[in-house]
């Protein structure tokens, strides 16, 4: 079950909503729990062990915590059996992924087990006793296959007391359609021509095409990730929860730097919190940076999967991250055009690599995007005019909507009629799209 789905809005929402709001403030955390394992059984019906191991690392993770801090040599026993349990599994799924299927949410509840047993550890927060409580915050069905990333150092307080208020609601109604909008109207149309160009071949496409399509390629992956992120910030406001923010309108960057502090938030946060701080981070000099930036970034390239795309991929950006912050980050962002026109070259390349899974498919695709040789035989010419007859308005509303204006636009209009006539056109074009099947999962689910 997607949040882009029938199902999801006009079943399991309301009959969730109903109960949750029937149910006293002692007992919102067990419907919470009982409507998360709904949740992800529907999604793994057909894979009962993994609702199962879902189930046992909840358990393990709790236990651990409840036992650390009672002797050294004990800590060290059981922060060896979690990483071996969290890690192992993990690294198990990911070299195996192209003959058995992820758990559903695998990447994201593994980082969420992780901290909260590595903060326990280092007592920068409290075990937490109450099962419930912790259950609660692994298995929240908003968050838990796709993130945001939360660390229980920014939910402890709120599992125990939030305000579930009309405010609330309503802002987290208009963030729920607001994502989907930018999820079935956005993601869903420009995605459709990458899907395209990759059924005709990339031998078989002009450079203009082929520049089209990374593009599309480009934004759907923002618009997928960030509609997600926006609709379970939404759904987390309409249960009285503050769930941080994931995007920070990240191509209007000047450095990849500042692209990756905007891009997927939550993450970038877990691994400069977990990895780089205690490693050293910029504390030891400069070959100790690079090295501790090295290790990030590869582990970020592993953690999206162990294929050589997504390890060229990450060693690509730190290599970027490294040369911005030894050589030429305050010339971008002194000369803020320069900047702006560096990052919009560059993330579409950085995309490709990210996007195409095979080398001789990732070569042919740069000889289109480079054309040495003017003469390309194979290729239908004008077919980037078709294609942008058919999708140019999808990909111009998509880059404007990567701008901050929509936004301000929106902040100003959002408590008026107009902004309830604007969600009501953006719900009810999204649930015809996906009433007619034009609807894809989300991307980042098979991470």
């Amino acid at each position: 079950m997607v949040f882009s789905s029938l199902e999801f809005i006009f079943v399991f929402l309301p009959v969730f909503f109903i109960f949750y709001a029937m149910a006293s403030k002692t007992w919102k955390n067990v419907i919470i729990v009982l409507g998360s394992f709904a949740f992800y059984t529907y999604g793994s019906w057909k894979t009962p062990e993994y609702i199962a191991f879902f189930v046992f690392s909840i358990l393990l993770n709790y236990a651990v915590g409840r036992c650390l801090g009672k002797g050294k040599v004990r800590d060290g026993i059981l922060m060896f059996l979690a990483l071996l349990f969290n890690v192992g599994p993990l690294i198990w799924f990911k070299l195996n992924a192209d003959a058995v299927i992820l758990p559903v949410g695998i990447s994201f509840f593994t980082f969420q087990n992780l901290s909260y047993v590595l903060d326990v550890k280092k007592r920068n927060i409290k075990r937490e006793e109450s099962l419930l409580n912790y259950a609660t915050y692994i298995c929240m069905f908003p968050q838990l296959i796709a993130g945001p990333i939360i660390t229980y150092r920014q939910m402890k307080m709120q599992l125990q007391e939030r305000c579930v208020s009309a405010g609330n609601i309503k802002d987290g109604i208009s963030m729920f359609v607001l994502g989907l909008g930018a999820k079935v109207l956005i993601a869903n149309r420009v995605g459709n021509l990458w899907i395209q160009i990759q059924g005709i071949g990339y031998d078989s496409i002009s450079t203009p095409l082929a520049w089209m399509g990374i593009i599309a390629f480009s934004l759907q992956i923002y618009f997928d990730f960030y509609g997600y992120s926006l609709m379970a910030m939404g759904l987390g406001n309409m249960m009285g929860f503050r769930f941080p923010q994931n995007f920070a309108h990240p191509y209007r960057s000047v450095t990849m730097t500042e692209f990756y502090r905007k891009w997927h938030m939550t993450l970038g946060n877990w691994f400069r919190d977990y990895i780089y701080i205690p490693l050293g981070g910029n504390r030891k000099g400069k070959i100790r940076t690079i090295i501790h930036l090295f290790l990030v970034w590869l582990l970020t390239g592993l953690w999206h999967g162990i294929n050589w795309n997504f390890v060229v991929w990450g060693l690509g950006i730190c290599i970027l991250i490294i040369l911005e912050k030894f050589v030429y980050k305050k010339f971008l962002e002194k000369h803020r055009l320069l900047g702006h026109l560096y990052v919009i070259c560059i993330i579409p390349m950085m995309w490709l690599v990210f996007a195409v899974t095979k080398w001789e498919d990732f070569v042919i695709y740069l000889q289109r995007l480079f054309p040495v040789n003017e003469n390309i035989n194979g290729v239908f010419e004008g077919d980037y005019i078709k294609y942008f007859s058919l999708y140019g308005i999808f990909i111009i509303m998509g880059l404007l909507l990567c701008t901050e204006m929509p936004g301000k636009i929106w902040r100003r209009c959002k408590d008026s009629f107009w902004g309830k006539i604007i969600l009501l056109i953006i719900f009810g074009a999204s649930v015809y799209c996906m009433y007619m099947g034009l609807n894809d999962p989300f991307l980042y689910f098979r991470f």
